[in-house]
């Protein structure tokens, strides 16, 4: 089975949860962005994610905003179910953007990446990176191989929502968040592609949008039912 949770910013608790504990060999989760354990490249978060990449479980991430992107995007790529990834080893695996997945024969269509809202407080190359927002070619990718496989996906895995999503959820918000670019893009690729159900987790919510729009959070989701377990 296939299940997807929320931003969990380098805390272990999520995947020691007893929701968690319910995955079984085989199983995949997938983190809708903001990972946080490739972040100072120390031995102790060596350790948390040769801890992690043990787990009976595949745990799969995209990125976000708060990830070490010189320390992430200096791991080797490699192929992972049709899909280009980080591979970090046993069962972790980082999911690239732009990417189509085809896992227990669905098929995933992930963009990390996103624009951090408290930039101003950030340090450049320390705690906070250009690379967060995905480049041209990233989003090109994107569109080429959603092309591939006939604008047609079962699952949509974002870190960020659609603009359309983004400025529903900000209706009643005084100090709202910008729309980006990548918003955009992700609204003009939610009308020409056909999906399932889209997961995104930067707005730190879980919540049932629509019967297709999931916001995901602290809850760890089935994908295809959109139940919590």
């Amino acid at each position: 089975m296939v299940y997807v949770t929320g931003d969990v910013h380098g805390d272990l608790d999520r995947f020691n949860s007893g929701a968690a504990r319910k995955l079984g060999h085989g199983d995949t989760l997938i983190v809708c962005g903001d990972f946080g354990f490739i972040w100072n490249g120390g031995k102790e978060e060596a350790k948390i994610l040769k801890k992690l990449s043990e787990k009976k479980f595949n745990i799969c991430f995209i990125d976000g905003t708060h990830e070490n992107f010189k320390l992430l995007n200096a791991c080797e790529v490699s192929e992972w179910n049709g899909g280009k990834v980080h591979y970090l080893g046993g069962n972790l695996y980082h999911l690239m953007r732009g990417q189509v997945f085809t896992i227990e024969g669905k098929t995933f269509f992930t963009m990390g990446g996103g624009e951090s809202p408290d930039i101003d407080l950030r340090i450049a190359n320390n705690t906070w990176f250009k690379e967060e927002s995905p480049s041209q070619q990233e989003l090109l990718t994107g569109a080429d191989n959603i092309e591939k496989h006939d604008n047609r996906v079962d699952y949509i895995i974002t870190h960020e929502p659609s603009a359309r999503v983004k400025d529903f959820l900000q209706l009643k918000t005084i100090n709202k968040n910008r729309l980006s670019l990548l918003n955009t893009y992700l609204e003009e690729l939610g009308n020409s592609c056909e999906y399932k159900r889209w997961y995104f987790g930067s707005m730190h919510l879980d919540k049932h949008i629509s019967s297709s729009q999931v916001a995901v959070f602290n809850n760890i989701l089935e994908v295809e039912s959109g139940k919590g377990i």
